[in-house]
């Protein structure tokens, strides 16, 4: 294969011969691969470039062409293995500079324009924007729209609205509407800003469920339908036999090797507060009433830890505002539940709910956790200096630096601030040092739940009084 089969304008010594078949740009790392067109069978090429994405990870572009039938094609694929849990991404686009952000989607996501329940289905991958995405959805509708005028006026005159809509979005005359790309792999991504504020820009990570495991080919025992060797929902616990402050192990499913594992749970009860339940997931190997694939500490080291709270739902949502004066109040006890949303003015932070899920820490914990979690999400490992790569702009650069400066400040005791939570299921909490006199730094008010929030959390679908009837009925 000569170079001039990569790019016609590079000199012969530009390219280095890996494999019969293979060649890469040594200045590039554009690799070159002769392959089979699956549209004429004759021989093509796919090229091949590894490529960091800033705020994300590491991706693959593919690209084939075929010079006999001249068919094209293109995808991006993870350089990475599947995430320990699924994420899912969520966008209100405002204005032309939301159109422009990057997205990227596996082919076994779903990106969805929620404003009109629309969703491009899986099977698909692709490294574009929003406007990108938009774009093609319209595409691939309005093609279609003579075959269905002639067969199913109905579904033609029902979808004219809808692609009306979807140009108008992605020629940016429609604003504001919302996105959100799901994917079970955790490899899909919206790109984020700094200006993002509040219920704009939202990344939740969920446990895969046991048939999302199956279908990425990740657990699975065909024959018996069990996973792993772990018989799902095998121990149970009833809630009247679990004693404050006893660890229980229980037997589960590794999120991340699939392989069997142990959940730790402990209840604890908080002082002036409510009982809540610790659950740790370590897998390491360890041998659980004789089960386990795996030898002693043969695991794949993944680790991870929640809190839940029980009881009922409050009628409405608490509101807890803390000032932090002195090193003093950064040991204060914090828990923050998975619905809860922080926030800090002092520190420039907004943390949405779901992306940390729960913790029981303190406010120094808290803190350290999140700059950890930001610093590994925008650097690499090997990024000492935190340089961002050549790819991330200047502007963005600076902003990063303050942020991260700041918050070293406050996590020694250096800055004061001033940190709120905001929780609709009231489920949140922040020590009290002066109990049971009111403690001047603390600030707690009850709030009532939006239709938004009402929405979110499945209120609005729940029924408690009268299902028996319904039950009945049918």
């Amino acid at each position: 294969m000569s170079a001039d089969a990569t790019d016609t304008n590079a000199p012969q010594s530009q390219f280095q011969k890996i494999g019969d078949l293979v060649e890469q740009d040594e200045d590039t790392g554009l690799m070159s691969v002769e392959s089979l067109c699956m549209n004429c069978h004759e021989s093509g090429t796919t090229r091949l470039l590894l490529l960091k994405v800033p705020f994300f990870r590491d991706v693959i572009l593919e690209s084939f062409e075929c010079p006999h039938c001249y068919f094209k094609d293109n995808s991006v694929k993870s350089a990475g293995q599947i995430q320990e849990k699924g994420s899912k991404y969520t966008l209100v686009v405002e204005n032309e500079d939301d159109l422009q952000r990057q997205v990227i989607r596996s082919d076994v996501s779903i990106f969805k324009v929620e404003t009109l329940g629309i969703e491009m289905p899986k099977g698909e991958s692709q490294l574009t924007n929003i406007e990108g995405v938009i774009t093609r959805i319209h595409d691939s509708l309005a093609n279609e729209q003579p075959l269905r005028k002639a067969q199913a006026p109905e579904l033609h005159d029902a979808l004219e609205p809808l692609i009306q809509k979807l140009k108008e979005m992605s020629e940016g005359n429609r604003f504001p509407f919302t996105v959100s790309v799901d994917d079970p792999t955790g490899n899909s991504w919206i790109a984020p800003n700094t200006t993002d504020r509040g219920s704009k820009y939202r990344r939740v990570e969920y446990p895969r469920t046991a048939e999302q495991n199956e279908e990425l080919g990740l657990a699975s025992d065909p024959e018996t339908g069990e996973h792993k060797g772990v018989p799902m929902g095998e121990t149970e616990l009833d809630e009247s036999e679990i004693v404050d402050g006893q660890v229980y192990t229980l037997p589960a499913q590794c999120p991340a090797c699939t392989k069997p594992c142990v959940v730790n749970m402990k209840k604890v009860h908080i002082p002036h507060f409510k009982e809540v339940f610790i659950w740790s997931t370590v897998c390491d190997g360890t041998v659980v009433d004789g089960q386990t694939g795996q030898g002693e500490g043969e695991g794949c080291g993944y680790k991870s830890n929640e809190v839940k709270t029980g009881g009922e739902i409050p009628e409405k949502g608490k509101r807890i505002t803390l000032k932090v004066e002195n090193i003093v109040d950064l040991s204060r006890d914090i828990l923050k539940s998975d619905t809860c949303a922080l926030s800090s003015q002092e520190l420039e932070l907004e943390v949405q709910p779901g992306t940390l899920g729960g913790r029981f820490t303190t406010i120094e914990g808290l803190l350290t956790e999140i700059k950890e979690q930001l610093s590994s999400n925008l650097y690499d490992i090997e990024d000492v200096n935190h340089s961002g790569g050549d790819s991330m702009v200047s502007s963005d650069k600076q902003k990063w630096d303050r942020f991260f400066a700041n918050l070293d400040s406050a996590i020694s005791g250096e800055l004061k601030f001033t940190i709120t939570l905001e929780d609709p299921l009231a489920n949140s909490y922040v020590q009290d040092l002066c109990s049971p006199a009111a403690d001047p730094q603390i600030t707690i008010e009850d709030y009532t739940r939006t239709d938004e929030e009402e929405d979110d959390l499945g209120l609005k679908d729940m029924k408690t009084e009268g299902y028996e009837e319904e039950e009945q009925k049918s």
